[in-house]
């Protein structure tokens, strides 16, 4: 089944640009996730870890 996936897949031109995006976005998504998360203050980490524990 994947050799016929595979088949259709080559016959179309310039189909070599989806794997590049995908890692692309894939990348600089979880960067900027990262640096969101990195650039949190740590009140608010605290703040909010905080949450399940009040009633």
């Amino acid at each position: 089944m994947f050799e016929q996936i595979k088949h259709n897949m080559e016959t179309i031109a310039g189909v070599a640009i989806f794997p590049i995006l995908s890692l692309l976005i894939f990348f600089f998504f979880f960067l900027g996730l990262g640096l969101w998360v990195y650039s949190y203050k740590k009140e608010t980490i605290d703040e909010i870890s905080q949450i399940p524990l009040e009633d």
